[in-house]
């Protein structure tokens, strides 16, 4: 089911970076260019804000597409939609220059309109760079519905590597907080067969930031499997990460420590320590008594420690 993402100015500032309303749904958006085309001479098929009616066979996939699995059956219920109410939104294409026609926003509506057997689809024309070609195509796969992880942050990455933004420009441009687009980007750290699982729903994104936090590949291949063969829950996962973890930052004394047993200290000590272990996924160590003491929590990367700062309440 799509959800509905606050973007900021997001998807209106980049269609026309001259509007100075916030248009808050793509409706507007393109209600806007209506209105403006309604106020100008129409005249040939690259004027900006024209709606024309072209060939579907002339339009073309975006190199730069970040979504690159179009689900069957929702594209089948797409197009049955189009069949009886056609395309109410256009899509929006760029000049590829050699008589066909680069689809910016609106791939799955122009594969929905070919299952529907339609000739023509309403087409916007605008010229991009290659740059904002990627960010409006990023952002219109974000608004209207959801990208899967690996997906967004894919596009992420190759939008950051084109633009050279850095991760705050980015989340800037997108609509996002910075955090998010950290988090995001991190999941390309995994392997190929696990960024493939998170794809596939088999690894959700409780399961990937619990197998980030752990810093050992090979210790991260083993939770990645009990994952799988197990069907451990999140929180089992992020349990389980904490004591691969804790294993591989050495044995600590048990004098105090959530690590060890200690005669003299109180189960309920004990039962907390264990309570941070499964919410935080990493190794976390409680000194005191009932009354006052400290936690120790730890950390093995920078991208870590930002996700326990997160965790903890951060913005």
């Amino acid at each position: 089911m799509a959800r509905r993402i606050g973007l900021g100015r997001g998807l209106s500032a980049l269609l026309d970076n001259n509007d100075e309303d916030q248009l808050s749904t793509p409706e507007q958006i393109f209600m806007q260019s209506l209105d403006e085309t309604s106020k100008t001479q129409k005249s040939n098929i690259s004027k900006a804000h024209d709606i024309v009616q072209m060939p579907v066979g002339k339009l073309v996939p975006n190199p730069g597409q970040p979504r690159k699995r179009f689900d069957e059956t929702e594209l089948n219920e797409l197009a049955a939609s189009i069949k009886t109410y056609g395309i109410i939104q256009p899509v929006i294409a760029a000049n590829a220059g050699d008589g066909s026609y680069i689809i910016i926003a609106g791939e799955r509506r122009t594969r929905a309109a070919k299952l529907a057997g339609l000739d023509t689809v309403p087409v916007i024309v605008r010229d991009y760079t290659d740059q904002k070609k990627l960010e409006v195509s990023l952002i219109e796969n974000i608004q209207r519905t959801d990208l899967n992880p690996i997906d967004e942050a894919a596009a992420y990455k190759n939008l950051m590597d084109f633009s050279g933004f850095s991760q705050d420009e980015l989340a800037s441009r997108v609509g996002k907080n910075r955090s998010t687009v950290a988090n995001a980007l991190r999941l390309l750290k995994l392997s190929v067969e696990m960024q493939r699982s998170i794809e596939d729903g088999s690894v959700s994104s409780g399961h990937a930031r619990a197998l980030l936090s752990v810093t050992d590949a090979k210790a991260r291949e083993k939770l990645y499997r009990e994952i799988l063969g197990s069907g451990l829950s999140v929180r089992e996962a992020e349990k389980n990460a904490a004591a691969l973890n804790a294993g591989a930052g050495g044995k600590s004394s048990s004098k105090g420590k959530s690590g060890g047993k200690d005669s003299k200290r109180p189960p309920e000590i004990d039962a907390m320590a264990e309570k941070f272990i499964s919410k935080l996924g990493t190794k976390v160590v409680i000194e005191g008594d009932l009354n006052k003491g400290r936690i120790q929590i730890d950390y093995y990367s920078m991208e870590d420690l930002e996700r326990l700062y997160e965790i903890l309440g951060g913005e």
